[in-house]
């Protein structure tokens, strides 16, 4: 055989390879039914599918229903499992199938989320409800990932900065909220889950927020950034997380906010800077305000509180005082009515009661949420920089 007949015999095997590899997917795209999932009918009521055709059981968990509650889904013959909810009220959620006890997304949904190490698909019923947290057809800001130097913490770490649309043609100087996000999450959280730049879209194109910008930072002090442990440092345990008390606030003051005052157009007064946070990031909020008084003028508690019982209430109370004669504009306090930390709420609001410190209280219904923590942060942003 001479190297022409050679090559031609490679041709070959290569393009009856190809052919077959072709053939074969086409025949299994032939064989796989076309899935729409979520289908999302005129009445706000939604029907799931997912294609399982080994599957023994599958079943979905969303938002709207309780932590550990699920739904099953009904195979058809070709392989298709599905179920179809009752009509949800228009706003933002977020949903799980559980295939043979295993979590996954819905794979013909391109829109999913990530809380921490947990993934899940993005639900969005359309209506008046879901309006603050859709991408509307207004200007948007800008969300940016920025690096900077942490000496309280010595490490280099990651912020997330929303700025408001027109900032980067403006000579305009801004005012900053500070928003801090709970345990599990990250400087991905507020934006990803919590939609807190559409949010602010839609609030500064509507006129019910100023324009301001929106400073999301990594909670965890031990990291560098999302997921990524900072050199040298080994995760926090239950016997080694009290270690990290404070620091994470230490360097929020005297680290983030110096660095956002020295490279951004903002305002460099207290009246002109919010903190708010939910959960851990509510008791970081507490923290930070207390020890830093005169930092802050709008401070917002979202589902946290005091957590620790054993406080001494004495000193707690002292330092709000101290924190109410810097002259807060705002103190604002939102939590669940089924919300486990709801003790720890009430003894936030039994401080605040005593001390004389004026505050507004929203209770709203259900628990631990995301739902709560979006509406908080809708209700809580336009009340700023009045």
């Amino acid at each position: 055989m001479n190297l022409k007949q050679l090559s031609m015999g490679i041709c070959l095997i290569l393009f009856s390879g190809t052919f077959q590899f072709s053939q074969a997917q086409e025949i299994s795209a032939m064989q796989a039914p076309q899935v729409v999932s979520p289908d999302i009918a005129d009445n706000g009521s939604v029907t799931f599918r997912v294609f399982s055709p080994n599957a023994n059981e599958v079943s979905v968990n969303g938002s709207w229903m309780g932590f550990r509650e699920t739904l099953p889904l009904t195979k058809a013959e070709n392989g298709v499992w599905e179920v179809t909810v009752d009509p949800l009220p228009s706003t933002m959620y977020h949903y799980n199938f559980f295939i043979d006890g295993v979590a996954a997304i819905d794979v013909t949904n391109p829109h999913a989320l990530r809380d921490g190490t947990r993934y899940a698909s993005l639900l969005m019923i359309p209506g008046e409800g879901a309006k603050v947290f859709q991408q509307n057809d207004v200007p948007h800001g800008s969300l940016s990932k920025v690096w900077y130097d942490s000496p309280s913490l010595g490490m280099k770490r990651r912020m997330y900065v929303y700025t408001p649309p027109g900032y980067d043609s403006s000579n305009e100087s801004y005012p900053v909220l500070y928003l801090l996000h709970g345990a599990g999450g990250d400087e991905d959280a507020w934006s990803s889950l919590g939609r807190a730049n559409l949010i602010l879209d839609n609030l500064i194109a509507s006129g019910k927020a100023k324009p301001m910008l929106v400073v999301m930072t990594n909670g965890n002090a031990w990291q560098s950034s999302t997921l990524t442990m900072a050199p040298g440092v080994t995760p926090p345990t239950r016997e080694t997380y009290a270690q990290w008390s404070g620091k994470f606030e230490k360097s929020l003051v005297e680290d983030v906010v110096p660095y956002i005052e020295d490279n951004y157009q903002v305002i460099k007064e207290k009246d002109s800077r919010a903190i708010a946070g939910l959960s851990m990031g509510g008791g970081h909020t507490i923290t930070a305000s207390t020890t830093y008084p005169g930092t802050f003028g709008y401070i917002g508690v979202f589902s946290s509180g005091i957590f620790d019982p054993n406080t001494n209430m004495d000193e707690m109370k002292n330092k709000f005082i101290a924190l109410k004669d810097s002259g807060v504009k705002e103190y604002w306090v939102g939590c669940g009515v089924d919300d486990f930390v709801m003790e720890s709420n009430k003894r936030l609001l039994s401080v605040l009661d005593e001390t004389g410190f004026e505050h507004d209280y929203h209770e709203s219904a259900g628990g631990h949420t995301w739902a709560n923590w979006r509406d908080y942060l809708a209700i809580f942003s336009p009340m700023l920089f009045k």
